[in-house]
């Protein structure tokens, strides 16, 4: 499996499953699914090592372009990593919750 919907993503992040943004920072400020962390595509490959070990990674981006692009590089690497489809638009679009403004640092 490449690629989950929507309702998949929704149920997996209830269970606590961890969601990769690999939009650019402008993009992410504006507008976020709230449980993402950001790691841009122009990072990824140096920031690979910031991924949390979990059973599945979500990975999403506006559309699911990018984020199918970075869930085929981390399964060549034996990561069980999922695009999310229609990406951080189609969530928005559904009506569920977004976030926006620069993230809050711990």
């Amino acid at each position: 499996m490449t690629e989950v919907s929507l309702s998949q993503l929704e149920a997996a992040l209830a269970e606590g499953a961890p969601l990769i943004d690999v939009r650019e920072p402008d993009e992410f400020e504006q507008v976020r699914v709230p449980e993402a962390v950001l790691i841009p595509c122009s990072e990824f490959v140096e920031r690979c090592g910031e991924i949390p070990e979990a059973e599945t990674v979500y990975i999403i981006c506006a559309v699911g372009g990018r984020s199918l692009q970075v869930a085929n590089y981390l399964q060549a690497r034996d990561i069980n990593a999922v695009s999310v489809a229609g990406g951080t638009t189609a969530w928005m679009q559904s009506g569920r919750s977004v976030e926006s403004g620069a993230p809050a640092t711990v």
